[in-house]
């Protein structure tokens, strides 16, 4: 199996804000923001994959500016790294200024999807070659974020936790 990049998973996704979209503060609701980035980080992983992709899991999200009705919004979603079966992928959402066209980063996501056969049983997927500085963190933080996540669930003991182990000595 060949390795891809992130930029071969590159999805962008580009909308309109619309009043049925908007709390009472005139502000996309965060579940349409949550289920947008849902859907360009499974096309990412399904890019990068090639097979069906189930959501396994949102493992971190950051509304850091609300986004006001009449916003044009862009989600961009790469595939960050890959795992045996599964996938993170990085969410970077955008707004654009209705005046000067100017693009300001608003919130982020952070979501795991598993690469699965049609039934649904997990099935391997390609390794991620990072090229760019961004792509290389993100590369190296997704081991030490499914590393606490592991320990977390129990699932690795915390001597095995190596990448996290790594940034306290």
């Amino acid at each position: 199996m060949k390795a891809k990049t992130p930029e071969q998973s590159k999805t962008i996704l580009t909308d309109m804000v619309l009043p049925g979209e908007t709390n009472p503060l005139n502000n996309l609701f965060g579940g349409e923001l949550l289920a947008r980035m849902d859907r360009a980080a499974s096309i990412a992983a399904r890019r990068h994959s090639r097979r069906i992709v189930v959501t396994a899991s949102v493992n971190h999200v950051a509304f850091n500016r609300a986004v006001p009705l009449g916003s044009v919004v862009t989600v961009e979603a790469k595939v960050s790294r890959a795992f045996k079966s599964s996938m993170e992928v990085f969410i970077d959402v955008w707004i654009e200024d209705r005046e000067s066209g100017e693009k300001t980063k608003a919130n982020e996501a952070i979501y795991t999807f598993v690469a699965v056969d049609e039934t649904a049983r997990p099935v391997a997927v390609p390794e991620v070659l990072p090229q760019t500085e961004l792509e290389k963190e993100r590369y190296d933080a997704a081991l030490r974020r499914k590393q606490l996540s592991l320990l977390l669930a129990g699932k690795i003991k915390p001597e095995d936790a190596t990448e996290l182990k790594a940034l306290f000595e």
